[in-house]
């Protein structure tokens, strides 16, 4: 299993939310590349990353950050927020990042993020809130079942699908499993779990479960995980 701490951007610094609030924000670090360098150090292949104000606004908002993650790392950066349009797809893969999270834009238009799929590495974030989708950085849900999108990037070249269960986001709740599954028993896809990881019985029971990656974030800032075991556990499987 594949984990994959995350860094979430806002206004340049790493923060995390509860339930994906933007006025929940906890500022963990003003430099994220020092926390970026700090989990390659530990031991991780890849950095997830997020960049909530461009989630919001529909565009890039946290590119300097980002760039300095790229250039102080060599850890694969998957990353998502705001991402509508193949010009940014395009301008965030000649920047480093290896592969890009299209989320909102696969609820409004999936045939846009099929076409892409066929080009480029890309990841499908499918945010959910009661199993309905939750879209414009979870500021609104919509009216589709989540397991409903899921089965749309169904072989179409979509490399994995990321599924949050909102509700546990940020809580320390323990990861809603049961929501994960369905979603890949959905889209037959690499299905990376997130929101609600806690401890190293969490990482176990992903395991268990044959969960294919999961998303760690304030487990690692709370201190609640010991990151570096939980590498060593996902590796020895």
């Amino acid at each position: 299993m594949t984990i994959l701490p995350a860094i979430d951007l806002k206004d340049g610094k790493a923060v995390r939310l509860t339930k994906g609030l933007m006025e929940s924000a906890k500022i963990y670090s003003s430099e994220p590349w020092e926390v970026a360098k700090h989990f390659e150090e530990l031991g991780s292949e890849w950095v997830h990353l997020v960049d909530l104000n461009g989630a919001f606004a529909g565009e890039p908002k946290n590119l300097e950050q980002i760039k300095r993650i790229r250039q102080n790392t060599s850890l694969k950066l998957e990353l998502g927020g705001g991402i509508r349009d193949e010009d940014t797809i395009k301008m965030y893969l000649d920047l480093g990042i290896d592969r890009v999270i299209l989320g909102s834009v696969a609820v409004k238009n999936p045939q846009f993020v099929k076409e892409m799929a066929k080009k480029y590495r890309v990841v499908v974030g499918i945010d959910a809130i009661d199993g309905f989708v939750a879209v414009e950085g979870w500021a609104k849900t919509s009216k589709m079942r989540a397991t409903e999108l899921a089965k749309e990037f169904a072989n179409c070249g979509v490399e994995a699908i990321i599924c949050t269960d909102v509700s546990r986001d940020g809580m320390l709740s323990g990861v809603n499993i049961e929501f994960t599954q369905s979603i890949k028993d959905a889209s037959n896809l690499e299905t990376i779990a997130s929101g609600g990881v806690k401890d190293i019985e969490d990482i176990q029971a992903l395991i268990d479960a044959k969960i294919d990656g999961t998303i760690v974030g304030k487990a690692f800032y709370e201190g609640t995980l010991d990151l570096k075991e939980a590498f060593t556990l996902a590796k020895r499987g």
